[in-house]
Formats: C-alpha cells, sequence, structure tokens
C-alpha cells in the first residue's frame, strides 16, 4: 500500500525530489529493509509522511514517516530517514513490531470535550469551562482554552505504546498550564479515561546538581580576556544596530567584561536584522522584540506579553545602561533583557548556518518563504518572577511559539550592607539590608545621602464626612500604609517605614507620592530573618531596603526624641544572581529548542521523554561551543553555570564534573548512567553523553584545528557542531547513547564521505561506547553496557590510528616546561609561513614570529619571565594552541 501523505498545518518543504518519488522510494525501502528493522511487513504498509525537508548546506533530505492502526496514528512510532542523491542512506528506527495485533479497539468510549476534563482531572488541575470547538488540527480538533491553559487545547487519537507491549487507543491532549509551569502534553485512555502517559514540553533545568557547589561568596570578575568574537563581519546584516552585552565566546560577568557589539545579525539567517517582522528593509520595533525572539521582563510571573522591554530608538542603539552586575538586578534590567535578546538571536543566528533552519523548524515568526511553519519566535522572559534558582525551555512542534524563563539565583555571600546612619553617633554605622526583586530602581553606585524621616498616614480613627473610618484596616501611623500626611518633611528625604498589614509596593508607592527619594522598611518581627521585599509596581522609580526590628528600632527611637538622623544609601553586592548574564544558561536552555524540534522532524515536540535521551548534554554542547575561546585546551576544566552558582570559572558548575578530556578530572563512562544514586535522570546522563561530545570535538581541533569563524568557518569545531545538528536530525524519535552516537557516523558518512570515522569511533569508545556496547532499552536508565572496543577491521578499518593517537597533534612543543628556547616540531599538512605567538593567561601578547615549514623550529624565550603561556599556531585561517610553561 502506497504511503498516504499526512497534511499539517504547516507547509512541508519537498526540495530535491518530488513528494511521489519520497513516497515510492520509502515505501520500498522499508518493504526490503523490515527484517533489518525489527518489524514485519505489515508493520510498514501503513505510514504517513509527518516531516519531509531539505538541508540546504548538506544536500540531506531528511523525511519522518509514522505508523498507523486504522488510520490512526501510533505515537512515536517514526522511522527518520534521510535521503542523499536519490537513495536512502541512513534511518532512525522507532517503529513498533505487529503494531496491528496490539490494538485494544479503534472506537473511544467518551467524545474528545470529554477527554480534557479527564486530563485536567489526572493532571490534577482546575475542572475545565466554557469548552468550545475553534478549529481543526490534523486528525483532531481545537478547543479553546477552557480557563486551565494559557493557549488553545488540541485533541486528536493515537495509539499509545505501553510497558505491556500493547497499543491503547487514546486522546492526546495538550495543555499549557495558567501558571506556566508545566507544559502538559497527555495520551488519555479512550476507554478508561486515565492518564496513561504524559511527558512536558517545558524542560525545567532546575540543576539539580549532582556535584557539590561551592560555598564561598560570589565573585563578579571582569577578566581583561583578548577575545576573538567569531562574526564573520563580511556577512552582517548592516542596520546601524549595537548592542552592550557579554558577547559571543564570553560565558558571564566572570569570564570577560561587557562589550558594545555592532550590527550582528547574520544576513542569511536574518536578512532583515533582528528587528523585522514583515521582510520588507526597515525595523518594524525598535524594543528587543523581532523575528527570532521577543524579550522582556515578567517579573510578576504572569507569561503575559505585557512585560517591560529596553527601547534603542531609532538607531537600534542598546547601550548606555548600567552593567554593573553587582548591584540589585533591578539597576540592570535593561542590561539584562539586552543580552538576552542578544543570545537569543545569536542561537538563531549561528545554528542556522548548520541547518537549524525554516525547513527544519527553526524559531521564526516571518520564515521569508523558506518552508516550515512561522509565528513562533522565542518569548523569552528576563528576571521572571516564578521561580528562583532556575530556568526554563518549552517547545512546541512548529508553529508554536517557545517559551524560555529566566531566573534570579541566590548568592552565597553575606547580606550586604547599604545602608549607613552618619549621625547621632550613638547609633551611627553600617546596617545590613535587602533591596526588592522586582519594583523600584535598584541602588547605585553613586549614594543617596539625606535626612531620613519617618512618615505619618491616616489611621483608623480619622474618618470621613460621614463619619466613616478611612483606614479601616489600619492601626500604626508610621507603617505607610494610609496616604502620607507629613508630606513636607518626607518629601526630598529617605523615608523609613514600619512593616505593616499592607504590600510593600503599596508603603513604597506611597512614600514616593509624598515626594521621598528612597524608602527603609524596618521589620516588626523580632530575630526574623532579612528578605527580598516581594511586589511588582512597575510606577515605582525609587530605591528601597529593608532592615531588621533590631537595627529600625534603634533609628525610630531618635526620631520620635526629636533627634535628627542622617545617613546614605550605597548599593552593595547584590543578593540575587541574574540568570540573564549567564549565557552558557542561555544558550543551554536555547538548546533544548533546537534539539525537540530536530529529534523527530519539526512535526513532532515528544521525542525526548525517555530516560536514556541526552537533551541535557546537547544543550550543554550547545553552551559550551559558543564560549570556546582561542586559547582554550581540552584538559581545560569547563563548568556550566559557575556563575550562577557563584563559583569561579574554573568552578565544578552543576554538573558530576567539569568537561574536560582528562580522566583525572573527569572520569566519567557509558557504564556511569546505570549509576542512580550517583548520576540524576536527565541531567546527569546528559551530562555523559556531553563528555563524549566533547572528547570528539576536541579529536576534530586536534586534527583540523580551531576556527574562530562560528559562522563560516572550517577548523574541527565547526565540523563537531555540524555533526551534531545532522545527528539530531537523523536519529531515531526516543534515541538512547547508541543511536545518537551511529548518527554522528552517519552524518560524517554522509557529509564528509566518512574521513572522521575512526577519529569519532575512538572518542565514543575510549568513554565505552565502543563497538560491543548495548543501550538495551531505551526506556531503562539501568540496563546499559559498556564496551571500549573499536569496530572489527572489516566493519571500519583503523588500524592505522593507535588507541594513544586518538587526536592527532599538528604540532609538537618541547622541552615543556622550557627554560631558554622552545622546539615546535610541525605536522606536513600546516602551510608555510606559519604565524606564531606567545600570550600569558591575561591575553598580553609577548612574542610573535613566523616560521616555515622545517620539521623543527628553534626560538628563543631566555628574555620572557617565568610563567604559563598560551603558544599559538595560525595556519590556513585555523588557529592551534598549547599550553607552555617559561621556568
Amino acid at each position: 500500500m502506497k504511503l498516504k501523505l499526512l497534511l499539517f498545518l504547516c507547509c512541508l518543504s519537498f526540495v530535491g525530489l518530488n513528494a511521489q518519488t519520497t513516497e515510492t522510494l520509502i515505501q520500498n525501502y522499508l518493504e526490503r529493509t523490515h527484517e533489518s528493522l525489527g518489524v514485519t511487513l505489515e508493520d510498514v504498509q501503513n505510514i504517513k509522511i509527518v516531516s519531509d525537508y531539505e538541508t540546504q548546506k548538506t544536500g540531506l533530505q531528511h523525511v519522518v514517516v509514522q505508523q498507523t492502526v486504522n488510520e490512526i496514528p501510533v505515537f512515536n512510532a517514526f522511522a527518520t530517514v534521510t535521503i542523499k542523491d536519490s537513495s536512502v542512506i541512513f534511518v532512525g528506527n522507532s517503529l513498533i513490531a505487529n503494531i496491528n495485533s496490539l490494538t485494544n479497539t479503534s472506537a473511544p468510549s467518551f467524545n474528545t470535550e470529554a477527554s480534557i476534563s479527564k486530563a485536567a482531572q489526572g493532571l490534577e488541575i482546575n475542572v475545565p469551562s466554557g469548552l468550545e470547538i475553534i478549529g481543526s488540527i490534523d486528525g483532531g480538533v481545537l478547543f479553546n482554552s477552557g480557563s486551565i491553559s494559557q493557549e488553545d487545547i488540541p485533541v486528536k487519537l493515537v495509539y499509545q505504546p505501553t510497558a505491556n507491549n500493547d497499543l491503547r487507543l487514546a486522546y492526546e491532549v495538550t495543555i499549557l498550564t495558567v501558571k506556566g509551569d508545566h507544559w502538559w502534553n497527555v495520551r488519555v485512555d479512550a476507554q478508561t479515561g486515565e492518564v496513561i502517559s504524559k511527558n512536558d514540553w517545558i524542560v525545567s533545568c532546575n540543576f539539580e546538581s549532582d556535584a557539590k557547589t561551592s560555598d564561598a561568596p560570589i565573585s563578579h570578575k571582569a577578566h581583561n580576556h583578548t577575545n576573538a568574537f567569531g562574526y564573520a563581519e563580511n556577512t552582517m546584516m548592516v542596520d546601524g544596530s549595537q548592542y552592550e552585552v557579554f558577547p559571543l565566546l564570553i560565558e558571564s560577568p566572570n569570564h570577560g567584561a561587557s562589550q558594545i557589539v555592532s550590527e550582528p545579525a547574520a544576513a542569511n539567517a536574518s536578512p532583515f536584522g533582528w528587528h523585522d517582522i514583515n521582510g520588507v528593509a526597515g525595523p518594524e520595533y525598535t524594543i528587543t522584540r523581532g523575528n527570532n525572539v521577543w524579550a522582556q521582563d515578567d517579573k510578576d510571573a504572569d507569561d503575559a506579553p505585557n512585560g517591560y522591554s529596553p527601547d534603542g530608538g531609532a538607531t537600534l542603539d542598546f547601550s548606555g545602561y548600567n552593567t554593573n552586575t553587582d548591584l540589585n538586578p533591578l539597576a540592570t534590567t535593561d542590561f539584562a533583557i539586552t543580552n538576552l535578546f542578544f543570545w537569543n538571536n545569536l542561537m538563531h543566528d549561528i545554528w542556522y548556518q548548520y541547518g537549524f533552519d525554516e525547513a527544519s523548524g527553526n524559531f521564526q515568526e516571518n520564515n521569508y518563504g523558506n518552508g516550515g511553519s512561522g509565528s513562533d519566535y522565542v518569548n523569552a522572559d528576563a528576571q521572571d518572577g516564578f521561580s528562583l534558582n532556575n530556568a526554563n525551555f518549552g517547545t512546541p512542534p512548529d508553529g508554536g511559539n517557545p517559551r524560555m524563563q529566566m531566573f534570579l539565583w541566590s548568592a552565597t555571600g553575606p547580606v550586604g550592607a547599604p545602608l549607613t546612619i552618619n549621625n547621632p553617633s550613638s547609633i551611627a554605622g553600617a546596617y545590613e539590608a535587602t533591596e526588592p526583586l522586582y519594583f523600584g530602581s535598584g541602588l547605585s553606585d553613586t549614594p543617596i545621602i539625606s535626612d531620613i524621616v519617618f512618615t505619618t498616614d491616616m489611621t483608623s480613627t480619622e474618618t470621613d464626612n460621614f463619619g466613616n473610618p478611612l483606614e479601616t484596616s489600619n492601626t500604626d501611623a508610621n507603617d505607610g500604609c494610609g496616604v502620607i500626611t507629613n508630606v513636607a518633611e518626607v518629601n526630598g528625604n529617605i523615608a523609613i517605614i514600619r512593616r505593616g498589614t499592607c504590600p510593600f509596593v503599596s508603603k513604597v508607592k506611597n512614600a514616593q507620592d509624598a515626594g521621598a527619594i528612597a524608602v527603609i522598611i524596618v521589620n516588626n518581627v523580632a530575630n526574623d530573618p532579612l528578605v527580598n521585599m516581594a511586589g511588582t509596581d512597575n510606577t515605582i522609580n525609587i530605591p528601597s531596603v529593608f532592615i531588621s526590628k533590631e537595627n529600625g528600632d534603634p533609628i525610630f527611637t531618635q526620631l520620635q526624641t526629636s533627634n535628627a538622623v542622617d545617613g546614605q544609601l550605597l548599593s552593595q553586592p547584590s543578593q540575587r544572581i541574574d540568570g540573564d548574564f549567564d549565557n552558557g544558561v542561555v544558550a543551554h536552555e536555547y538548546g533544548h529548542g533546537i534539539s525537540n524540534r530536530l529529534t523527530g522532524g519539526p512535526s513532532a515536540a515528544s521525542c525526548l521523554g525517555n530516560p536514556e535521551q541526552m537533551g541535557e548534554g546537547w544543550s550543554d554542547f550547545f553552551g559550551l561551543m559558543l564560549t570556546l575561546k582561542p586559547g582554550d585546551q581540552p584538559e581545560d576544566i569547563r563548568g556550566i553555570g559557575t556563575y550562577v552558582t557563584g563559583q569561579e570559572i574554573d568552578g565544578v558548575g552543576i554538573r558530576n564534573a567539569p568537561y574536560s578530556t582528562s580522566f583525572a578530572i573527569n572520569d566519567f563512562t557509558y557504564a556511569d548512567t546505570n549509576n542512580e544514586a550517583q548520576v540524576s535522570v536527565p541531567h546527569g546522563v546528559g551530562f555523559v553523553w556531553a563528555t563524549m561530545l566533547w572528547d570528539m570535538t576536541w579529536a576534530l581541533i586536534d586534527e583540523y584545528g580551531y576556527d574562530a569563524d562560528l559562522y563560516n568557518g572550517t577548523g574541527g569545531n565547526n565540523i563537531a557542531m555540524q555533526l551534531v545538528i545532522d545527528g539530531l536530525k537523523m536519529q531515531s524519535c526516543n534515541p538512547g547513547f547508541i543511536d545518537g552516537r551511529d548518527a554522528i557516523l552517519a552524518a560524517d558518512m554522509a557529509v564528509n564521505g566518512g574521513a572522521n570515522q575512526c577519529l569519532i569511533y575512538t572518542a565514543f569508545a575510549q568513554r565505552g561506547l565502543g563497538f560491543s556496547a548495548e543501550q538495551g532499552s531505551n526506556f531503562s536508565r539501568t540496563d546499559q553496557v559498556e564496551a571500549f572496543d573499536m569496530p572489527p577491521t572489516n566493519v571500519l578499518d583503523c588500524s592505522n590510528l593507535s588507541v594513544a593517537e586518538n587526536t592527532l597533534s599538528q604540532f609538537k612543543v618541547y622541552p615543556n616546561p622550557a627554560t631558554n628556547v622552545i622546539n615546535i616540531s610541525l605536522n606536513k599538512t600546516l602551510a608555510n609561513d606559519v604565524n606564531v605567538s606567545l600570550t600569558d593567561l591575561q591575553g598580553r601578547q609577548v612574542l610573535k614570529t613566523k616560521i616555515g615549514t622545517a620539521s623543527t623550529t628553534s626560538i628563543d624565550v631566555s628574555s620572557i619571565s617565568n610563567g604559563v603561556y598560551i603558544l599559538s599556531l595560525e595556519s590556513n585561517n585555523k588557529t592551534y594552541s598549547q599550553k607552555v610553561i617559561i621556568e
């Protein structure tokens, strides 16, 4: 039986082969190879094409087909077919055997509307109300939100595979909870109403660390690294825009200083710039909104498109903001949102070069006629008030807007002392205080020096003209809950207010309306820990602080005895770290969108929910690749989330170990994924996978060099980036480690002619993912079997590559440590006139010369101070680096 073409709301791209030829080609292939795929001939007879697109850079056509029974799709039962030159070259297989004998029924016992109520019951959320059908989707119907979802609710019939090896007819229902904490895709048994399977499209990276983080105070150091930003300037969009951010290659404020980057939009990925949506020259938005992302604050955690976004004006100038990340995040909101906007666009444009484009399901409002479904830019929420110590990314299928939520993190250092009392001497000194999370302007580096005065306001003893109390709930005349009556005294001074029954924002707003330039709120509970005052009010534009009752009562006593009190407020190191400045975390979150859109094709969003899936690992990889710098070494310590967790740049981060090719630093192998006590799901499992990808990347860099051009480069890092993107497209739904490894090997065969097969296999084998390794069930995290062997020579002949030679160095340096002379032995593949430089760890160049291709060249270093240096060789527009010690 011929394939049936499944028409989606999205536009499917057919390039190279027409639809009929593709159907026939895949049908014939599956019928011919069904036994090797582990299914019967009958299992591949009723299959639908669910996505079909071509990657322009590689020429590979990626087609996903889905099994059906009774014309009803089987959930996640896909064959991911890769076609090159009109031939099937690889199949990622998640097909199910004997499907026709496994089904329980073909008719549901209740209707689509009832399925939503049963889903809500199973999810333990509110009962839906006012449900109405508002449209249709392929194979189902679309309901309104029913007051339980932020989005309209699609419902359709599927067959859900179960652990009992059967297929149960179910309704697939998708609900984005009102709170926005879950984007549930659930399957409700169409006979019993039971929720039999569910997955969350929001990947919440609360980083349940398998490692111990530092207890040391947070240190926001601005290191003066020398940076090659990796922008290909000749291909950038000219629109006059500029952004002050922590740029490409700079992971966080601890890793380098902020800089102004001009016109960074890639001309092919964002042809009308980052602020366009209509495809006509000239920006539609001058705020941090455009075709790829809308970045705004969400301090009130309502997920609504009503947050604040900085405005760059007609010139798109997003610079000049407060960039001191030591301050309360309220003082750096503009800077934070700009950085978040910049890095979302950066991720969009760079990975576009490797094939995460419109046809494959990337995130754009307008796809400019390049295939795929539009109207799905990223909603990126900065300083989100919903949670702390967290970040997440929700990815619906192509055509639905993903959401990134970045939160504040708790610093580990002591509470700062921003309040200083100057007079009288009896209470003079520095006082610990905290600032609000989400209202007011925040303190700055410029001190606020003024008299401190208490407020008086209307109490319940005051009445209106009819004898009714004006403040029935207010009995404290100094708590700022009513209209301030001593405006003359408060105006132009710092107001001190006692904590009471009304919200913090009400107190501060009342004082602001009376002319106060800042507010001190004194706790009314003894021995109570200081908190960051909660609440949101965008109309408050003065700073405020919260102090203890023990520190505040003496100030009130002085004021009530008519003694004047004066003091100052000055910014101190913040007690909140802003996740918007950890670019590794931002890239990690965006990476979830990439891996979820590519695995199983753009029309799927639930192919990375099995226990052995490696989503967290791919996300770490994406962050690592965009912060990998010239001069970095394979053995270096690379932590994930060191900034947000208050660690130094060489900290362990939030993984089991740092990323490093050195087994002395990171000795994790495939078998460690079985260890439930030490390696968590999904973060720990993903960490082990990313460790393997990191080893592979460095093996490729050693072979081909590092290329700082992340857009058009040809170095080993660029090759690794391409292989990972192609591997995601080629692998099966619900992949395990071997599925991921084999897809990368297949990508190398398809794109590079297999030039790196031995190198890639060696990188995986040394971490236990060798030829004889077994992944067991993709739905079990404890049945993996590691092996360190290479394939037999009749499968892959790697006899010319020894185990110790898994990374082929382009040059050798000896002696190291050196005293007076360094000898450099070159690989014959390097070109003539190799540029050599020696740079200290602060980025200062201490030596620069040029050498030829002689087998060995000696360089005099006798005049260079003792220390650790980076020796860099530049050849063929690639850079090769190695650490050397001079003593």
